[in-house]
C-alpha cells in the first residue's frame, strides 16, 4: 500500500477514535498494510499538515497515545455549543484532592485528609467514579491502607503526555495559599516531584462533589 494512503488511513482512524491511540496500536490496527512504514513519522506528517493549514484542529500526543482536539481558541464557541455537557465539572475540593493526588501519588486518604484538613471519602469516590484517580495497591503499615493514583484518564483530560508535564506546585500557588502547598510537598518524603495542574488544561475541570 501506498504511503499516502497509509497516512490517510492513520488520519481517519485518529478522526474516530475516542481515546489516544499509540504506535503500537496503529501498527497493530493497520497489520500487513504498514510495513516497512514508520507510524510516529506518518503521525507526525499529518501533525505538520494541520498546523500547516492553520486547521481548528491540532494532533495531541497525551496519554502515551495521540488523538484529534480542538485548539484552544476555539473552546468558547464549543463550549456554547454543548453547554454542560462539554466539561466535566469539578467542585474546588475536588479539584484539590485530585491536585494533591497528582503531586504526591501514591497517596493514602489519611494523608490527604492531613493536607486538606477535612475528611475526604466523598470526593474521593467521585473523582474514582470518573476514573482520574484509581488504586494503586495497599501501604504496607498499620491496618494496610489503599494507596491513589492519577490515571490515563486523568492525563487525558488535561492534554498531557505523562505526569512529568505538570508544572511546580509553587508556580501555580497564590501567596495567601503557600501553608497549603508547603503541606503538599512535606506530607510524604522529599523524594516525590513537585507537580501541580496546569493553568491552561483542557477541557476544563470543575466538579460536583
Amino acid at each position: 500500500m501506498e504511503p499516502a494512503e497509509v497516512k490517510r488511513i492513520i488520519e481517519a482512524l485518529l478522526f474516530i477514535t475516542d481515546r489516544p491511540l499509540s504506535a503500537v496500536v496503529i501498527k497493530d490496527t493497520l497489520g500487513e498494510s504498514i510495513q516497512g512504514l514508520d507510524a510516529e513519522q506518518l503521525v507526525k506528517e499529518i501533525e505538520a499538515d494541520y498546523v500547516q493549514r492553520n486547521s481548528p484542529m491540532e494532533l495531541r500526543f497525551v496519554a502515551g497515545g495521540w488523538q484529534f482536539a480542538t485548539r484552544k481558541e476555539y473552546s468558547p464557541w464549543i463550549r456554547r455549543l454543548y453547554r454542560e455537557k462539554a466539561t466535566l465539572r469539578l467542585s474546588p475540593s475536588a479539584l484539590e484532592t485530585l491536585a494533591i493526588i497528582a503531586y504526591k501519588q501514591p497517596i493514602t486518604r489519611a494523608e490527604i485528609e492531613e493536607i486538606r484538613g477535612v475528611e475526604t471519602s466523598g470526593v474521593i469516590e467521585t473523582i474514582l467514579e470518573r476514573k482520574l484517580v484509581k488504586i494503586l495497591g495497599r501501604k504496607e503499615t498499620i491496618g494496610r491502607p489503599l494507596l491513589y493514583g492519577t490515571t490515563q484518564e486523568f492525563l487525558r483530560h488535561f492534554g498531557l503526555s505523562n505526569l512529568g508535564e505538570l508544572p511546580s506546585i509553587e508556580e501555580l500557588t497564590p501567596p495567601d495559599e503557600a501553608a497549603i502547598a508547603e503541606k503538599i510537598l512535606d506530607v510524604n518524603d522529599d523524594s516525590q516531584p513537585e507537580l501541580g495542574l496546569p493553568q491552561n488544561a483542557a477541557p476544563e475541570l470543575t466538579e460536583r462533589e
